[in-house]
């Protein structure tokens, strides 16, 4: 079983918009849709626990999931404060699944060809994060911004999601951490299998368009990329 978290809690403030950003119109789709849709059609994914605000439960259901016919939304639920509370939620959903994909909603351009590489991986260890290399040189500073050292450009990742789990371990995981005192720094999944899990994080290559609707500039880029794959 494989059940996919998709996260849309966050109120997107540097969107600058009135409507948080996983809700806004590409296309005369939301961008939620787009993910929802890709997993929907996935034979890699069998069930999909959606995790908003609160208040928007009733419009993701009767806007989203019931207009788009989504069958693989099984659960709409609250998110937490902050991430990975939110992840930490729709684990309780997920307990009985044997993988767990963790997936950012504001993050439309997934596709097929991702999932399977990211399934291939999860199978053999356990773990797989969607990312890309760096095209840039990037630089390692201290307090004062002056560079202590430039890591090698094809060992640096930006990471992206799905990111994939087992379940159980990352259950285990999030457990260890929420009882410690060190969570203020956690950003993303793979840092808590990293620091309080038991499996190494596999990196899979994704693909540069996979990126996270964030500022105003990235909805030009994805609005032109979906229109392009929708032709």
């Amino acid at each position: 079983m494989n059940t996919a978290i998709v996260l849309a809690a966050g109120n997107g403030s540097r969107m600058k918009s009135d409507i948080p950003k996983q809700y806004i119109d590409i296309d005369d789709r939301p961008i939620i849709y787009y993910s929802l849709k890709v997993m929907e059609e996935s034979k890699y994914i069998d069930e999909v626990i959606l995790v908003t605000r609160a208040e928007d439960i009733d419009y993701c259901r009767n806007e989203i999931v019931s207009k788009y016919n989504f069958s693989k939304v099984k659960e709409i639920i609250a998110g937490g404060s902050e991430r990975y509370y939110s992840v930490y939620n729709g684990l309780k959903y997920a307990s009985k699944s044997d993988y767990v994909w963790v997936h950012d909603g504001a993050r439309p351009c997934i596709n097929e060809d991702i999932l399977a590489g990211l399934y291939d991986a999860s199978q053999k260890y356990g773990t797989a994060v969607a990312g890309v290399v760096t095209k840039d040189t990037v630089k390692i500073v201290d307090e004062e911004q002056m560079v202590s050292t430039t890591p090698q450009r094809a060992k640096v990742w930006i990471v992206q999601t799905p990111q994939v789990f087992e379940t159980k371990e990352l259950i285990k995981a999030y457990d260890k951490m929420l009882e410690s005192s060190s969570i203020c720094n956690i950003t993303d999944d793979a840092m808590v299998m990293e620091s309080f899990g038991t499996l190494k994080v596999r990196m899979v290559e994704a693909n540069y368009l996979n990126i996270k609707v964030t500022t105003p500039e990235d909805i030009f880029l994805v609005e032109k990329y979906l229109k392009k794959i929708k032709k």
